[in-house]
């Protein structure tokens, strides 16, 4: 048996050919630097062989091109769909320079060897990415010879360079002029993965809005294609994870939806608050409710209303003045400067709302560790799967942006909630489902008083709510309690009344539910049943 090209099991792989580039194949929708590029080849002594728009391009800056019809012999036909797909083009491209039978073939059929292939494609994902785009054009915006000659150049990468992004252009012709009109072995290699990626990202593209917009979807498919595809370009390397010896980087383009205008790099953790804080704040109709939300460790630890963001601020910071330090606030109105001052006496992470008062920007930059971000809600899109890794895969679910009004709720109980019950009610309804479960939220109609949540049981939630509001001194008395999800026994109830709380809302279900009813009605408070539960795990 001959030798594998590229060593046997245990042996590294033989050292690449290294030539001379004499012929390059240029084709491309993206005529970004093109025209540079090809000046760079042309004062190298390399011929340019181009098709179509291509070609007219480089002659309309005065290139000597040959035409792929001329190299073929074959006119392009069938408007343009043919011009590329002929055996003269792979050929030379396939063709391996060493390989006997390869250079017999070659002579026999007059083939002429190309060496350098720089092809990008139809602009596929811009089209979809039109609203409204009809589907005969997407359809003729899926390349077929450009996907086919970028791989077959990616897999002779031995002998053939291939380039399929235009922010390549300057290192490989600056190689080439470095290296005696070559290049080395590492960068071909380099550009064929980059190659491969881009052919399998087009198609994925391709895949993903067919699926959507053309196949007929087994049942339960429209949510859920059969195939995940996920293809997101790293957008920033982050200093660490979670902690100090996890490497971690973001992807897509969370970065664009919320920009940074101060401070350090985001970390893994501010990132994460940084969702928490936002899915928690945009809950909130800015147009209707002036709301901010102190968040640490991914979880609420104050949430307030009010006619200003410092009134918002001081309702939401009485819950527990402890845990903002080192946190998170997100507001839903403009950052300003009566706000910034008051936040300026404790130490924040990070400080988030759709934009900063000019006062405010200049005022909170003078602490360089402080990160202000400013976030897009036009940018946003709230209906993105939740994706979570497991072993061997990713569990994915829609995102919870269920919105129930408790002030409609059903009230199961012989007393019925009061109007202000009903204000306070709907409000930490809205909170608590961003609250890490088992929750429990008291609150009034423009603040949470206490917050209990990440227990292993619903009483104990209640347990620790209570504790803190003692521990800061907000009375809980006349509060209305807000549950993520159904009391499985009365005990959790029977605290929280205890405590405070003259009014509930949970989301009933329990088999319990006649028991906790009997125990809300024989103490004398209000509660309505939303009829959905709101888990965070």
């Amino acid at each position: 048996m001959a030798p594998h090209p590229h060593g046997t099991e245990g042996q590294a792989p033989r050292a690449l050919r290294s030539r001379r580039v004499a012929r390059a194949l240029l084709s491309v929708s993206d005529k970004t630097g093109l025209v540079e590029l090809a000046r760079g080849l042309e004062a190298l002594g390399v011929e340019l062989v181009a098709s179509g728009g291509t070609a007219t391009a480089l002659r309309d800056a005065g290139l000597a091109v040959v035409d792929v019809a001329q190299l073929t012999g074959s006119p392009e036909m069938l408007g343009g769909r043919v011009k590329t797909l002929h055996p003269r083009i792979h050929g030379g491209i396939l063709a391996r320079r060493d390989h006997p039978g390869d250079r017999d073939d070659m002579a026999a059929q007059e083939l002429r060897e190309i060496d350098l292939v720089v092809v990008n494609l139809y602009p596929f994902e811009k089209t979809v990415a039109r609203e409204g785009v009809a589907l005969a054009d997407a359809i003729e915006n899926i390349d077929i010879g450009g996907p086919s000659m970028i791989r077959s150049a990616a897999k002779n990468h031995d002998y053939v360079g291939v380039v399929t992004d235009p922010s390549d252009y300057s290192a490989v012709l600056a190689e080439l002029k470095d290296n005696d009109g070559a290049l080395l072995d590492a960068t071909r290699r380099r550009l064929a993965v980059a190659a491969f990626g881009r052919t399998a990202r087009y198609d994925a593209a391709i895949f993903a809005w067919l699926s959507k917009h053309v196949a007929a979807p087994a049942a339960g498919a429209e949510l859920f294609p059969s195939r995940l595809q996920i293809d997101l370009p790293r957008a920033q390397l982050l200093r660490y994870g979670e902690n100090p010896h996890q490497g971690a980087a973001l992807y897509g383009s969370f970065l664009e939806a919320v920009e940074s205008l101060h401070g350090k790099e985001l970390s893994f953790n501010n990132v994460v608050d940084a969702q928490a804080a936002l899915a928690l704040i945009l809950d909130f109709d800015a147009s209707e409710d002036c709301a901010l939300a102190i968040l640490k460790h991914n979880t609420p630890c104050g949430v307030g209303q009010g006619t200003t963001p410092l009134d918002a601020w001081r309702a939401a910071y009485a819950t527990d003045p402890d845990s903002p330090f080192g946190g998170i606030i997100a507001v839903n109105r403009p950052f300003d400067m009566a706000l910034a001052k008051e936040v300026d006496a404790i130490f924040t992470e990070v400080l988030i709302a759709p934009t900063f008062a000019p006062d405010a920007l200049e005022f909170l930059r003078k602490k360089k560790n402080r990160r202000l971000l400013r976030y897009r809600p036009e940018r946003i899109d709230r209906s993105e799967f939740d994706v979570r890794h497991v072993f061997g895969g990713l569990l994915v679910q829609q995102p919870d942006l269920s919105h129930e009004n408790a002030g409609v709720a059903t009230v199961v109980t012989a007393r019925k909630p009061t109007e202000d019950e009903l204000r306070a009610l709907a409000f930490g309804w809205k909170v608590v489902k961003h609250v890490k479960s088992n929750a429990v939220v008291f609150a009034k109609a423009d603040r949470t008083l206490a917050i209990g949540g990440g227990q292993t049981s619903r009483v104990d939630a209640v347990h620790v709510a209570q504790a803190k509001a003692a521990r800061v001194g907000n009375s809980l008395a006349g509060s209305v309690l807000a549950s993520d999800a159904f009391f499985p026994f009365p005990d959790g109830l029977e605290t929280a009344i205890a405590a405070g709380a003259s009014a509930c809302v949970q989301p009933g279900g329990s088999t319990r539910d006649a028991e906790v009813i009997a125990a809300a009605d024989r103490l004398g408070i209000a509660m309505v049943f939303t009829g959905a539960r709101h888990f965070r795990h």
